[in-house]
């Protein structure tokens, strides 16, 4: 069975790094997976709070708040379920028939590293990391109906970065760095698209921390996302290429952290994606359109909380509103509506140098709607409509060594 999978990311540590990405874990095919502490709050404040090296991933400016090494690996689990309880299908010759579909997603690990390095005696510090943004993974029975709206949808996501971070002063520091992004997916309907690809691009992204005293500080990072060309096999509509261009979102982060007792601090998360970048899937060698998306710029806004129970554990919790970004359309590929994370997370320090982290999310979609036609002969068009349910549960490992 053939299906269409892109992936923006590369992981070159070794090939056990490879990933699946599955649907469920936010809003369009974002993914919020790189840390488990992350994870335990619901990503709020996850620009600037800087408790592991993982912070890279979201601004490399906050790399100046580590006074030494540290390493940071781990794994998060996503066990994602989509549901297409209610659908009408209406097909190019025949009547209007009703058709449902269950457990459409799936369940996967992705696997995170991350690298921070101090320059001694510098105000420098430079980091590396390897972790994922992007994914879904959406596979349709054989047997279902409205096979030209179903069939396969499957995104990898991988992200291989090397960052670095200047301190200006005591309170400002800047950081950017480039990202080598990997593509490779498949995308499969039965008997009008069949697309195998996968390409290479760069990205970057640039950051700023500062720090208002040791317990107050706030983060503001961009990252861009380019247009990955992907070469490989296309096919659709009796026409052929041999690549594909798929359109990523940049995104903007804002972060803050406050301490506000010994014991407890808040922090919380903005966070812009602009979806309408994703507007279609396309190739110079085809006459019209892969895949026409049109959606709308979209994001999550996240609160949560750190309790500093002793100097051995902590203990962390956090609510994200995450916003869909579909809009005028709607896809039955990407089923997609606006998802309530419930976070909770716990670390926990052996030693002065080592700490274990355990998140865990339950991730609620409201019911999607999806309203999806389809002309394959001009003056003739299929339909379905539908209500999607999606939910996931995720659970995130870490390990942080500092040296």
């Amino acid at each position: 069975m053939n299906k269409f999978k892109y992936s923006i990311g590369y992981f070159s540590i070794s090939s056990a790094m490879l990933l699946t990405s599955q649907q469920g874990l936010a809003a369009g095919f974002q993914l919020n997976a790189q840390s488990a502490t992350g994870l335990g709050r619901a990503f709020a404040g996850d620009a600037i709070i800087a408790d592991n090296a993982s912070v890279i991933s979201r601004n490399a400016a906050a790399m100046t708040l580590f006074d030494s090494a540290e390493i940071s690996f781990g794994g998060t689990y996503i066990d994602s379920s989509v549901d297409v309880p209610d659908a009408t299908y209406t097909p190019l010759v025949g009547d209007t028939v009703e058709t449902s579909a269950e457990d459409v997603g799936g369940s996967t690990v992705i696997p995170n590293f991350y690298y921070v390095q101090p320059l001694e005696g510098t105000n420098w510090t430079v980091g590396a990391s390897a972790y994922s943004n992007f994914g879904t993974d959406v596979s349709f029975d054989d047997d279902f109906m409205a096979d030209e709206f179903g069939g396969d949808t499957s995104l990898m996501s991988v992200n291989l970065g090397l960052s670095a971070a200047y301190r200006v002063n005591d309170q400002l520091s800047l950081g950017a760095g480039l990202d080598v992004i990997h593509g490779s997916g498949e995308i499969y309907r039965k008997g009008l698209l069949d697309v195998e690809a996968d390409g290479e691009a760069l990205g970057f992204n640039v950051g700023m921390a500062y720090e208002f005293d040791a317990n107050n500080r706030i983060g503001l990072s961009y990252r861009f996302s380019p247009d990955l060309e992907a070469d490989g096999d296309v096919t659709m509509g009796g026409e052929s290429a041999d690549s594909i261009s798929i359109p990523l979102p940049d995104m903007i982060e804002f972060s803050g952290y406050h301490r506000l007792h010994e014991q407890f601090a808040m922090h919380y998360s903005l966070q812009y994606v602009k979806w309408s970048e994703f507007d279609s899937l396309t190739s110079d060698d085809l006459s019209t359109d892969i895949k026409e998306y049109k959606w709308q710029d979209a994001g999550h806004v996240s609160l949560g909380g750190t309790y500093y129970m002793n100097p051995e554990w902590e203990l962390r919790a956090g609510y994200m509103y995450d916003m869909a970004p579909t809009d005028e359309m709607s896809s039955l590929s990407i089923p997609d509506s606006d998802r309530h994370w419930l976070s909770a997370g716990v670390s926990y320090k052996p030693t002065e140098h080592s700490t274990f982290d355990l998140g865990m999310s339950y991730i609620i979609g409201e019911e999607g709607e999806i309203d999806e036609s389809l002309s394959v002969i001009p003056g003739t068009s299929s339909n379905i409509k539908a209500t999607t349910d999606v939910s996931a549960t995720t659970v995130g490992l870490q390990y942080s060594y500092k040296f």
